[in-house]
């Protein structure tokens, strides 16, 4: 853990000595790039804000474990529990399995989880950039259409794996 943060350091101070060294060979370079920063920051900086408001939120409000309860469930809230809460988990995937695998055990059919997996590549802390660079329009299509092909995938798998068990 030390020696990425002294990797994270370094890169910065690297830059920050670019950064000196193009102010005083180019200052105009150094004005142009520093604008196009400040630019950047003010079409990024409300999208974080909102992103982070709801992700404050979420960590306060709901806990993991009593969302990842209603994965038992019988009726289509099932596959919405797996979508939201896919979607706001945050971590890496590896630390979520032994989890899973809990809940398999328990009677969580695989397609459930294989719907909880998929939608975690909807990564809330990345919205904001991802609208920056393709457009609001072609965030919400390509999140619309990561989140029912994650239902569609988990009901395949399901089909798949209740054949084999049979």
């Amino acid at each position: 853990m030390r020696k990425k943060s002294k990797i994270q350091w370094y890169f910065l101070i690297i830059v920050l000595i670019i950064y000196l060294a193009l102010l005083l060979i180019n200052f105009s370079a150094f004005l142009t790039s520093i604008m196009f920063f400040i630019d950047i920051l003010k079409k990024i900086i409300p999208s974080f804000l909102l992103v982070f408001l709801l992700l404050f939120i979420i960590d306060y409000f709901i806990d993991p474990l009593s969302v990842t309860r209603h994965f038992k469930e019988k009726s289509i809230r099932k596959w919405i529990y797996a979508l939201i809460s896919g979607t706001i988990a945050s971590g890496p995937p590896y630390l979520w399995y032994p989890l899973l695998q809990d809940l398999n055990k328990k009677g969580v059919s695989y397609g459930i989880i294989a719907c909880f997996l998929y939608c975690r590549s909807i990564k809330l802390p990345y919205l904001p950039l991802l609208i920056f660079y393709f457009g609001f329009k072609y965030t919400v299509i390509l999140s619309v259409i990561m989140i029912i092909a994650s239902v569609i995938q988990g009901i395949i798998i399901d089909k798949i794996i209740k054949q084999e068990e049979i």
